[in-house]
């Protein structure tokens, strides 16, 4: 069995995702509400930017995507390379 008590739950970490658990799980959160699945796996949001919260709702890659989108202002980085860094200011 996947849960039986001889195992240890397994609980996967995703540095810029969900924390990934084996179910079922209960979750209880800072203000005491219970969110219970019984799911075999759980995505539980660590961003916090979930509208399911504590579930997972891949908020996470809306973030990640903009910030890779982000355009650079070509403008700013002449400016930058025209100036003398040894100039007096």
């Amino acid at each position: 069995m996947q849960n039986s008590p001889e195992r240890p739950r397994r609980v996967t970490v995703d540095r810029d995702g969900p924390l990934l658990v084996e179910g079922p799980v209960e979750v209880v959160g800072d203000d005491g509400t219970v969110s219970v699945s019984s799911r075999f796996t759980v995505a539980i949001c660590t961003c916090r930017r979930s509208r399911t919260y504590p579930w997972c709702d891949t908020s996470h890659r809306r973030r990640v995507k903009q910030h890779e989108d982000k355009p650079t202002r070509p403008e700013a980085e002449n400016q930058n390379q025209d100036q003398d860094p040894e100039a007096p200011s």
